[in-house]
């Protein structure tokens, strides 16, 4: 099973950012749910840039298969 780089730091970018909101009407101090969703937001950030630049190098690399053995 091939998981796509990048997809991991996203989806618990998800949880993590979720966690921060659903806990900020709590008796807990305001900076540790904004600390949540700001951690969290920042690995969505992160996971994203990762997944994009991996198509690109994906598709660069294709490109230059197909150039040296094209197929017909």
């Amino acid at each position: 099973m091939h998981i796509r780089e990048g997809i991991i730091p996203a989806v618990l970018g998800t949880v993590v950012t979720a966690t921060g909101v659903a806990i900020r009407n709590t008796n807990l101090p305001e900076s540790y749910s904004n600390g949540l969703i700001g951690f969290g937001l920042a690995n969505i950030a992160l996971g994203s840039a990762e997944l994009i630049s991996s198509n690109w190098q994906h598709r660069n690399m294709m490109k230059k298969m197909t150039k040296m053995a094209p197929f017909k």
